[in-house]
């Protein structure tokens, strides 16, 4: 059962990490005096505190005595949690078939309690059934075997149990009507993905807007990203963007507004949800046609 009470390392590193900031800045230490009780860089202490890297409990045990914290149950509790964060995500059991920067995604994504995304390309993997993801696993410059091809598959399968779970994942999607119409996979594939997004679009945690191929234009013009939102107050909201070989994950004030008010006018200026179901059907019957 994975549901609010169980969270991933991911969340587990971003929660110590923030933890550990405002022990710093409560006490007045500088990050680069921080590095230097743990013999480590100013950066090293900004991506621990970010919750980018794993944490060595003897730097934890080091920073809170630095801090100030002396208190047993306390300095038990968060070397604790660092234990935790230090546990492997059962999507490492995947790490052969996925890049590095994408196991802290897939970390975020298990903990949290709200997805907003914007696609431009593909039907969010979320929403994918088996023949699309196949087929979309296909696409990638390198060539990959059948066996490579099936484990992402089934890394994607994996994925969706979010949306099962209790509470379950909510999910909120503005996808370009270009991407519904693109047979990736062939026109078959196409049309299942298609009644299965129709099928999808009747449970309570999932919202799917489409954005007509004739629209005129609208506010996210820099291309695909997903918003996250976690239940545990000690994490902020995350923005991803995907690139060919790398990824960014945007946390400051400013960029999730920014992106929080594009997803909102997206949603403003897009067809509700209540006439997906009936966009959908249309494009079906233009596949059949």
């Amino acid at each position: 059962m994975a549901g609010q009470g169980v969270v991933g390392p991911t969340a587990l590193r971003m929660m110590l990490g923030s933890h550990l900031r405002r022990l710093r800045e409560r006490a007045g230490v500088s990050r680069t005096d921080a590095g230097w009780a743990i013999r480590a860089s100013e950066s090293k202490i900004s991506r621990l505190e970010l919750g980018r890297v794993g944490f060595k409990e003897r730097d934890v045990e080091d920073l809170l005595s630095l801090y100030g914290v002396t208190e047993a149950r306390e300095r038990d509790r968060l070397l604790e949690l660092a234990r935790e964060a230090n546990s492997r995500g059962w999507w490492h059991r995947y790490g052969d078939v996925t890049p590095d920067w994408f196991d802290a995604y897939l970390g975020l994504e298990a903990a949290a309690e709200l997805i907003r995304t914007y696609e431009i390309q593909f039907v969010p993997g979320l929403l994918q059934t088996a023949e699309y993801a196949r087929a979309v696993a296909r696409l990638t410059g390198v060539t990959r075997a059948d066996d490579e091809v099936e484990r992402v598959v089934a890394l994607r399968t994996r994925r969706q149990r979010v949306l099962d779970r209790d509470p379950p994942l909510k999910l909120w999607a503005v996808v370009e009507e270009a991407v519904l119409q693109r047979p990736i996979g062939g026109t078959e594939v196409l049309k299942h993905q298609l009644s299965a997004l129709r099928e999808a679009v009747h449970r309570p945690n999932i919202t799917l807007q489409i954005i007509p191929i004739g629209s005129s234009g609208h506010a996210a013009t820099g291309g695909a990203f997903s918003l996250l939102r976690f239940p545990q107050r000690d994490l902020p909201d995350i923005v991803y963007l995907e690139h060919l070989t790398s990824a960014l994950y945007l946390d400051k004030r400013d960029d999730i507004e920014t992106y929080t008010q594009a997803l909102d006018l997206l949603a403003a200026t897009s067809p509700p949800p209540q006439q997906t179901d009936a966009q959908l059907a249309a494009l079906l019957d233009r596949l059949s046609n």
